[in-house]
């Protein structure tokens, strides 16, 4: 069997609540389950809290609130691993025996059930530990450039100040959607950037970060760009 596991804690900082704030509609962690449930990947889709009003969203669009993710798993310190490792052992306590695991995170509203789809492909069809949503960068990082203390430019390469941009190699970033994983990677606690992983690459106009108001905005622009194209 398969399972999907998202975390959403409650304490989120920067913007509040952002796990159940309505996004385009509907709530945030909404645009997850749903996609996760569409997939037709999974056996189970659990919700991974310690917030009972987000577990009572998450219950009313169809994902599991089995348990309380523990006070010590619920900072914001608290990396995903662990999160995602506790969830499979509980899952493990309780019967069952997953043998793919997906983490998709809550704040994931670009998130398709086609993409979880391949990626799980990817996983059961190729050697690695770990599939995840990525996308390219959209200039050469090899270009970029820091302001100092004097607000003066620094450049981060300066051995490729001269380099054509077309000459330098592509450069990708985690999209921050999901992460499919073998159950022993993700109790062990193999870090997921690294040889044992594939990347599952997006295009770049499906992939935002919200983490500032200014995101969010610039966010719900997209969805709503992408979902009047696709009718």
């Amino acid at each position: 069997m398969n399972i999907a596991i998202i975390p959403a804690r409650g304490g989120s900082q920067r913007i509040p609540r952002k796990n159940i704030k309505t996004f385009c509609g509907k709530p945030m962690i909404a645009w997850s389950i749903e996609a996760a449930l569409q997939s037709g990947c999974f056996e189970q889709v659990l919700v991974s809290t310690d917030d009972a009003e987000i577990a009572n969203v998450a219950q009313s669009f169809g994902a599991k609130v089995p348990f309380v993710r523990p006070a010590n798993l619920s900072d914001h310190h608290t990396p995903t691993i662990p999160v995602v490792a506790h969830a499979i052992e509980w899952a493990q306590a309780h019967g069952m025996a997953p043998e793919a695991v997906c983490c998709i995170y809550a704040t994931a509203p670009m998130i398709t059930r086609d993409d979880l789809q391949q990626s799980l492909h990817i996983l059961q069809n190729k050697h690695c530990d770990y599939v995840f949503s990525a996308t390219s960068y959209a200039f050469p990082i090899q270009r970029a450039f820091q302001l100092n203390a004097q607000q003066h430019v620094e450049m981060f390469y300066p051995e490729h100040m001269g380099t054509r941009s077309q000459d330098l190699p592509h450069a990708y970033h985690d999209a921050g959607q999901f992460y499919w994983g073998k159950p022993e990677a993700w109790l062990n606690h193999t870090p997921i950037f690294s040889s044992h992983a594939m990347a599952h690459l997006l295009p770049r106009h499906c992939v935002q970060d919200i983490d500032t108001p200014e995101d969010w905005v610039r966010a719900e622009f997209m969805c709503q760009a992408i979902r009047a194209n696709s009718h």
